[in-house]
C-alpha cells in the first residue's frame, strides 16, 4: 500500500459507514498540522478503531480509499492508520468476500474436530482462528457478513443451551440470573439495582470499605487486591477518571465473561456504575472482544434500557452522580486483554501494552488516573455491596474469598461455566461436572488456559484456591480447567500453544518478539522427533529468558504450559 494520500476515493458506501461514526464533515477536518492539526487530532484519534470497524462492517474489508478518507477526516498519518488496522486479525486490508467464516483451530475445538459446514458455501472466506470463546461448544465456527444490515451466526456441534449446567441452583451467586430474560425488568424483579441503592446511600468511601473488607481479588489472572486498586484511583488529584472494563476475553478455553455479558448484562452495567461512584469516573468504557457479536447486540439493548430509565446518565436514580459506558470493540489481538494495551487501543493506536510504571491508577486511559477491572471482578462486587465485606469474606478460605467461575471443556461430560465457592477441589469439579466420558482415562488437566499449567491426574486433589494453587507452582488464571484423556495427543496441544503465542505477540519487545517465534520452532521440532542435541535446553533457556525480560504477561507465561509439560507428564521423554 502506498502509505502516501494515494488519489483515491471511498465508495458512496464507505462515506456513509464513515459518516455514522465520525459524522458529516466540517470545513476544519484535514487540518495540516501547521495549521494546528495536532490538537484537534488528538482530540478525536480515538475514533479510529471505530472507525476502521465501520468500513469491514460495510464493505468486508478496509479499502485504500477507505482508509485515505478516514486519514483525511482524523489527520492521521497514512503509517500510522495502516499501522493500527494491520494489527488486528480482523480488521482485513485486502479485498475480501463479505462473509467471513472464522473456524476455531485453538485447544478446545481442535481435539473435537473442526466444523466444516460454513466452508462449503460459495462467496465464503474461511479462517482459522484462534478461541473464539466458545469451548463448551466446541467445535465451533462464528460466521461474519458484512454489508448494510451486518449480522453474524454461530455453528457448533454441541446444543448452545448448555452453557451453564448449575442453571436454576439456588445456590448460584454470580450465575443466579443466567436463563431469566436479559431486559431491565427482568432484572429488577431479580434483585437488581439492590447494591447501587446500597451504595449511593452509604458515600463512595464506604463503597471502597467494603470491597476492602471483602478482600476480594481480581478474577482475570493477576489476583491483585481489588479494594487496593479502587482506592488508588479515588486517591488521585482531581480530574477526570475513567472505568474500563476489560471484556477482551481471549484466553483459550476461557468464556465465563461471554456468558455473564449474554446472559445478564446489567449486572456488569450496575457493577461499572457502583465503581465510577466510588472512585469519581464519569466515564466508563466496555471493551469487547469483537468475536462476542451475539453480546455486543445485548449490551447495546441494556446501555439504551439503563440510560431511559435514569440508571445511567447526569443524575443517575436522581443522585449528583453523572456517569455514561461506551463499548468499544477489540478487532482479534489477545495482546489487548493486557490492561494498558486495552487504553492504546481504545485511544485509536496499535494495542501495544506500556512499560509500568506509571500505573493506570495514576496515569491510564488518555493519560488520567483509570481503574480497570475484567468482568467477573466487577461483578462480584454486586454480593459485596448487597450482604457486606465481611459476610462476602466468609466465603471460601481466609485468602480466596466468595465464589469462582470456572470454565470446564474438553474431555468432560458437560462443559460448561461452573460457579463454586473457593477451597473445593480440581477432583470435585470435574466430577460436579460429570467426569470424563466411559472408557477415558484422563491423561493432564490444564489449568488456567494457554498461559497457565498442566497438572497431572495425581494432582486432582488440588484445593482450587490461589495459596493452594501458588504453593503447587501453578495458577488459577482466568479459570480454565481443560481436561485431556488417554486419546489426546499432547504434543500436538503443546505445538497448538506455542504457535498461539507467536502469532499473538504484539512484537513490541526482543524478548517476546523472538522468543516466541524460537519457541515455536524447538517444541515443533521436539514434538514431532526431530529433535537435535541440545534443542531441549535451548528451549528451557528461550523460555526463560521470555519469563525475566518480556515487557507483559503474554511473553512472561509463554512458557509455562509448555514447560510443565515437560516437567511432570514428560511429554518429550
Amino acid at each position: 500500500m502506498d502509505l502516501r494520500f494515494p488519489d483515491l476515493d471511498p465508495s458512496p458506501e464507505e462515506l456513509e459507514a464513515l459518516q455514522s461514526v465520525l459524522g458529516p464533515a466540517t470545513p476544519t477536518e484535514g487540518w495540516t498540522r501547521e495549521q494546528g492539526g495536532p490538537h484537534r487530532a488528538a482530540a478525536v484519534r480515538h475514533l479510529l478503531l471505530p472507525a476502521l470497524h465501520a468500513l469491514v462492517d460495510r464493505v468486508g474489508f478496509v479499502s485504500e480509499g477507505g482508509l485515505t478518507e478516514i486519514c483525511r477526516r482524523l489527520d492521521v498519518p497514512p503509517a500510522e492508520a495502516y499501522g493500527v488496522a494491520t494489527f488486528y486479525s480482523m480488521l482485513p486490508v485486502d479485498p475480501v468476500p463479505l462473509t467471513t467464516v472464522y473456524v476455531c483451530e485453538d485447544l478446545a475445538c481442535r481435539r473435537g474436530g473442526v466444523p466444516t459446514g460454513p466452508a462449503a458455501e460459495p462467496g465464503t472466506r474461511v479462517v482459522h482462528a484462534p478461541c473464539i470463546g466458545l469451548c463448551e461448544q466446541a467445535p465451533a465456527s462464528l460466521t461474519v457478513r458484512s454489508g448494510p444490515k451486518p449480522h453474524h451466526g454461530i455453528a457448533s456441534m454441541p446444543p448452545a443451551n448448555g452453557s451453564v449446567p448449575q442453571m436454576g441452583d439456588p445456590s448460584l451467586v454470580l450465575l443466579r440470573r443466567i436463563g431469566t430474560p436479559p431486559t431491565l425488568d427482568s432484572y429488577l424483579d431479580n434483585g437488581g439495582y439492590v447494591a447501587l441503592r446500597r451504595a449511593l446511600d452509604i458515600g463512595p468511601a464506604a463503597v471502597i470499605d467494603e470491597v476492602t473488607a471483602s478482600r476480594l481479588v481480581g478474577r482475570g489472572g493477576a489476583a491483585f487486591p481489588t479494594g487496593r486498586k479502587w482506592a488508588a484511583v479515588a486517591s488521585q488529584p482531581a480530574g477526570p477518571r475513567f472505568i474500563v472494563a476489560n471484556a477482551d476475553e481471549s484466553e483459550p478455553g476461557t468464556f465465563k465473561d461471554r456468558v455473564l455479558l449474554e446472559g445478564d448484562p446489567f449486572a456488569l452495567v450496575e457493577s461499572m456504575t457502583i465503581a465510577a461512584f466510588a472512585v469519581g469516573a464519569e466515564r466508563g468504557y466496555l471493551y469487547l472482544r469483537d468475536e462476542y457479536r451475539s453480546a455486543l447486540g445485548t449490551l447495546e439493548a441494556a446501555l439504551a434500557s439503563a440510560r431511559s430509565a435514569g440508571f445511567l446518565g447526569t443524575a443517575v436514580l436522581g443522585s449528583p452522580l453523572a456517569f455514561d459506558i461506551e463499548i468499544v470493540r477489540g478487532a482479534g489481538a489477545y495482546i489487548c486483554g493486557e490492561e494498558t494495551a486495552i487504553f492504546n487501543s481504545i485511544e485509536g493506536h496499535r494495542g501495544e501494552p506500556r512499560s509500568k510504571p506509571p500505573y493506570p491508577v495514576e496515569v491510564g486511559l488518555f493519560g488520567r488516573p483509570t481503574l480497570v477491572n475484567n468482568v467477573e471482578t466487577f461483578v462480584n462486587v454486586l454480593p459485596i455491596l448487597e450482604q457486606g465485606g465481611n459476610a462476602f469474606a466468609g466465603i471460601g478460605t481466609g485468602v480466596s474469598t466468595g465464589t469462582k467461575l470456572f470454565c470446564l471443556s474438553g474431555a468432560v461430560r458437560n462443559p460448561g461455566v461452573y460457579e463454586v465457592p473457593f477451597g473445593g477441589t480440581l477432583e470435585e469439579l470435574i466430577e460436579r461436572a460429570g467426569g470424563l466420558p466411559d472408557g477415558r482415562e484422563l491423561q493432564a488437566v490444564l489449568l488456567g488456559g494457554a498461559a497457565g499449567s498442566f497438572v497431572t491426574p495425581a494432582q486432582v486433589n488440588l484445593p482450587l484456591t490461589f495459596e493452594a494453587t501458588r504453593a503447587a507452582g501453578v495458577s488459577l488464571g482466568s479459570g480454565v480447567v481443560m481436561l485431556f484423556d488417554d486419546t489426546d495427543d499432547l504434543g500436538d496441544a503443546l505445538r497448538r500453544i506455542s504457535a498461539f503465542f507467536r502469532h499473538e505477540s504484539c512484537g513490541q519487545c526482543v524478548p517476546c518478539r523472538v522468543g516466541t517465534v524460537r519457541q515455536d520452532e524447538l517444541v515443533t521440532r521436539l514434538t514431532l522427533g526431530r529433535r537435535r542435541d541440545g534443542d531441549e535446553q535451548l528451549l528451557r533457556d528461550v523460555g526463560q529468558a521470555m519469563r525475566d525480560a518480556s515487557i507483559c504477561g503474554l511473553g512472561q507465561t509463554a512458557w509455562n504450559a509448555i514447560e510443565s509439560a515437560i516437567d511432570h507428564l514428560g511429554v518429550l521423554q
